[in-house]
C-alpha cells in the first residue's frame, strides 16, 4: 500500500502561483511514478502530469504546459506541483495519484493508489 497526502491548495487570483505537495509514504518502492490528477465539478477527472521517480522524465497535458512543472524529491519521497499564470479553468480538487508498478502514463487507470484531494480554486 502507498498512501498520499496533498496539501498546498488555496484560493488565488488569475494569474497567480500555487504550489502543491504530495507526501507518499508505504511502499513507495511499487509506485515507479507519481502524477496529479484534476476534478472541476460536473467534468471527468482529467490528467494533469507525471513524473518518474527513477530519471525524473516528466509528462504534461497540454492545458498546463509551459504554466505548470512537476518535481520530485526522492530523499522526502515528496512530489511537487508548481502551478504559474493561473486561469480560472484551472479550479478543480487537485489529487495525486502513485501509478501500477511498470507504469507512466495519463490513462487515470493505470495508477493504483489516491490521495484525497486539495483544493485550487482561481478567482476572476
Amino acid at each position: 500500500q502507498v498512501q498520499l497526502v496533498e496539501s498546498g491548495g488555496g484560493l488565488v487570483q488569475v494569474g497567480g502561483s500555487l504550489r502543491l505537495s504530495c507526501a507518499a509514504s508505504g511502499r513507495t518502492a511499487s509506485a515507479d511514478a507519481t502524477g496529479w490528477f484534476r476534478q472541476a465539478p460536473g467534468k471527468e477527472r482529467e490528467f494533469v502530469a507525471a513524473i518518474r521517480w527513477s530519471d525524473g522524465i516528466t509528462l504534461y497535458a497540454d492545458s498546463v504546459k509551459g504554466r505548470f512543472t512537476i518535481s520530485r524529491d526522492n530523499a522526502k519521497n515528496q512530489v511537487y506541483l508548481q502551478m504559474n499564470s493561473l486561469k480560472p479553468e484551472d479550479t478543480a480538487l487537485y489529487y495525486c495519484a502513485a501509478a501500477r508498478k511498470g507504469f507512466m502514463s495519463s490513462g487515470a487507470v493505470t495508477y493504483a493508489y489516491w490521495g484525497q484531494g486539495t483544493q485550487v480554486t482561481v478567482s476572476s
